[in-house]
């Protein structure tokens, strides 16, 4: 038992210490038990190693380690041969950012940027200086160890949308594997997998790839799985749902209006955050560097040849520089990236040079573009049943050890989040499946959370008191709508050139009406659902307590609706779209398709930033989503490249054959092989099964034999950009060929005039 109290006395004091939090409640008990038992998450050993000294230079340096950037350098190090340097400006995660229930507690912490922005009248009244408050984590892992940890991929339509702005390879059918790329997906009628068994010819060892035909995969280094625990309000909220006529569905699949059990990135009853799933797996990998406490505070360009060279950084009170042979990648997030990018002269004109600093590109886009997911956080139900999730309860010996002993009980909730709705108003079209209201559903409330919570969102006391002082820790449970396509758009700007200086941030909150009347619209679907039959035998009913601002107008009405909104803004902490892709023909465009800083060589940003528009969901899916596109991009263009590379992209030529005597015309790409002596050979021959390009025979005369043959191989374009596609494929099983010791080969293609028993018209 003494061991148990002195290591409990060690671990209150560290983490105290650790996160800069004072008021610890449940924590230090909950980290002296997790400690005792020797968790999985106080070892050491499953932490990534931190390099010491750096060497000058790298293949590759990758500026942010959270979600996307945690993916880039797992990728790229999938290649033996490239050096690849993280630079991250937090430190690790600790043991508490593993415990879902305890996520708020890390807000306003050491792991926390802490970023707010400027006051606005529109938005965020009811906060303190009428400032939102914007976590970003300042922690290897990004903001995902700080999230909510929804696992939501989006809209088919919103990525088709980005395509159809000029960026080709961005559409849905285009991204969805890459989601699936990551995925370990733990739901069993969501996996389905299928198997495929295959024998390393020359260890002998049999190794199985798991594929999935449609939307999901296992395998993958992201765990996603539903939630180990639940209320009893759970099914009753998908019981309303279908009350109303909605479908119960798996909403990263084909359809996306209906509701869903929240699926989350979580492993058995810890957060799987992108720093445990891509960056703990790959601290071995010799070419691999990693440095803590970082602050990058500019990328280096060369200013006669636009080239990024390297970066310069402060670590341990010191300026450092380390230089890159191939590539900076950007992946800081949308408020850093942008920051990073003005501070090394990329940015409008007019603002670089009113600071100061020399201009390198006019990208006037850098900044810009600023969106974010907001909702309304007072739709309170209060319930009868002592069901829901209440801090109080949480501070119990008991939830505890089922918690350490058996990874299960209310501290693998996520603040209470157990439903997720996506639901048209009447201003979406309603047979689109394009929803612009997303219902989050949380068995908790800002009334049951704790102070912490109210402490983290920034709420005023004397407005929390007014409001919700009467009914603390009583049962009651949340709807959030939350608006999913904001035409209301923000924008970042520095405040001087001083790197340490935080931006200036305005988020432009419902300064369009339009917005102000969806989420008006998605309040009203919000008290409709809690009037389902399903909702009413827990004797619930909407907490009525009249905000202050708001009391001259009458309850219920539009302009009630609009003050409240206005009030109580609630951000889900989803800023993005700061540095846009786009063609170059779009002014505001900052990175092209394949997410190049445009006027800048050696340069890409792979981050929440590149998006065109923000997607119709949560958005740490589709940020992991990018990092792994981006990161084959960049595998592309080197390989590319690389003279010496252990496979070589095999050609596609259309050659077009004449042969006089037969009168035929036609596509025929000959290949000649070269001698492999009786090596196994793995050929692959991309076919396409289904051609929209039509061919003819005509007859040149009377006579059978003196026929042409046009074939029009490609005459319609989709083929080719079918078979195209087939070389992406090729690539992504690079590291599989190299695992297996195969070398891809060059297809030679004949120059001389083919005999006719060549032909393949």
């Amino acid at each position: 038992m003494m061991d148990f109290v002195t290591t409990a006395k060690v671990a209150i004091q560290a983490n105290a210490i650790a996160i800069g939090i004072g008021k610890l409640s449940i924590i230090p008990i909950l980290i002296s038990v997790l400690t005792y038992l020797n968790y999985d998450l106080v070892d050491p050993e499953n932490q990534p190693r931190v390099t010491k000294k750096l060497l000058k230079e790298y293949d590759f340096i990758v500026v942010g380690g959270g979600s996307a950037g945690s993916v880039v350098v797992n990728r790229l190090t999938e290649n033996p041969e490239w050096s690849v340097l993280l630079l991250e400006a937090g430190g690790k995660e600790i043991e508490i950012s593993e415990i879902p229930a305890l996520s708020s507690y890390l807000q306003k912490s050491k792991l926390d940027w802490k970023y707010r922005p400027q006051a606005q009248d529109s938005a965020c009244q009811a906060m303190e200086d009428n400032r939102c408050c914007w976590p970003r984590g300042k922690v290897l892992g990004g903001s995902s160890v700080l999230n909510a940890m929804l696992y939501v991929r989006g809209n088919r339509r919103d990525y088709d949308q980005w395509e159809s702005f000029g960026n080709p390879g961005w559409g849905y059918d285009d991204v969805l594997p890459y989601f699936k790329k990551s995925q370990d997906q733990r739901n069993p009628f969501l996996a389905q997998n299928t198997t495929y068994h295959s024998t390393d010819i020359t260890s002998g060892i049999e190794t199985s790839i798991q594929f999935h035909e449609k939307m999901h995969f296992t395998g993958g280094y992201l765990t996603v799985q539903d939630s180990p625990f639940n209320t009893p309000l759970s099914s009753a909220y998908l019981q309303a749902a279908q009350e109303l006529g909605y479908n119960i569905l798996d909403i990263n699949g084909e359809k996306q209006t209906g509701f869903t059990s929240c699926q989350y990135t979580m492993r058995k009853g810890t957060r799987c955050s992108a720093a445990k799933a891509f960056i703990r797996p790959i601290k071995n990998r010799k070419k691999f560097h990693l440095s803590l406490w970082t602050n990058v505070t500019r990328i280096l360009i060369n200013p006669r040849t636009k080239k990024a060279y390297g970066v310069e950084f402060i670590r341990n009170s010191h300026v450092e520089t380390v230089f890159a042979k191939k590539e900076v990648i950007l992946s800081a997030g949308a408020i850093n990236t942008p920051q990073l990018l003005m501070l090394s002269g990329i940015g409008a004109r007019d603002h670089l040079e009113e600071l100061g600093i020399p201009v390198i590109q006019d990208l006037p886009g850098v900044g810009q573009n600023l969106q974010d997911h907001i909702g309304f956080g007072g739709l309170i139900f209060l319930i009868d049943k002592e069901i829901s999730v209440i801090s109080k309860r949480l501070i119990d010996l008991n939830v505890i050890l089922r918690y350490a002993i058996n990874e299960d009980g209310p501290l693998t909730s996520s603040n209470g989040l157990e439903v997720i709705g996506f639901v048209s108003t009447k201003y979406a079209n309603q047979s689109d499946d394009w929803p612009d209201i997303e219902f989050m559903i949380t068995s908790s409330a800002i009334n049951t959370a704790g102070e912490q919570l109210v402490h983290a969102i920034g709420l005023r006391d004397d407005f929390y008191n007014e409001v919700y002082g009467a009914i603390t820790n009583q049962d009651s449970f949340t709807i959030l709508p939350m608006i999913l396509r904001p035409k209301s758009q923000g924008y970042i700007k520095l405040k001087s050139k001083n790197p340490r200086d935080y931006p200036l941030i305005y988020h432009n909150y419902l300064t369009n009406p339009d917005d102000v009347k969806v989420l008006r619209e998605g309040v009203k679907a919000g008290i409709a659902f809690a009037k389902t039959n399903s909702l009413k035998k827990f004797g619930t009913r909407l907490h009525t307590k009249p905000f202050p601002n708001c009391k001259h107008h009458p309850m219920f009405t539009d302009e009630y609706w609009e003050c409240a909104i206005r009030q109580f803004t609630m951000t889900i902490y989803h800023m993005s779209c700061t540095a846009k892709m786009g063609p170059r023909s779009d002014p505001m465009a900052v990175v092209d398709p394949s997410l190049k800083v445009y006027g800048v060589e050696g340069l890409r940003v792979i981050d929440a930033s590149i998006m065109p528009t923000i997607v119709s969901s949560n958005i740490n899916a589709p940020v992991i989503m990018i990092g792994e596109k981006g990161s084959d991009l960049i595998k592309k263009d080197w390989l590319y490249r690389q003279k010496r590379s252990q496979f070589i992209l095999p050609s596609f030529h259309r050659v077009v054959l004449e042969f006089e005597q037969l009168g035929i015309k036609g596509l025929c790409d000959r290949l000649t092989l070269m001698d492999f002596n009786n090596s196994y050979v793995v050929f692959m021959y991309p076919a396409l099964l289904k051609p929209k390009s039509p061919g003819e025979i005509k007859l040149r005369s009377t006579d059978s034999a003196n026929k042409v043959i046009y074939a029009d191989y490609f005459a319609d374009q989709s083929d080719k950009k079918i078979l195209l596609k087939s070389l992406d494929f090729v690539i992504t099983l690079q590291e599989y060929f190299t695992a297996a010791t195969i070398q891809l080969q060059q297809l030679k293609f004949n120059n001389h005039r083919p005999r006719s028993e060549d032909m393949c018209a």
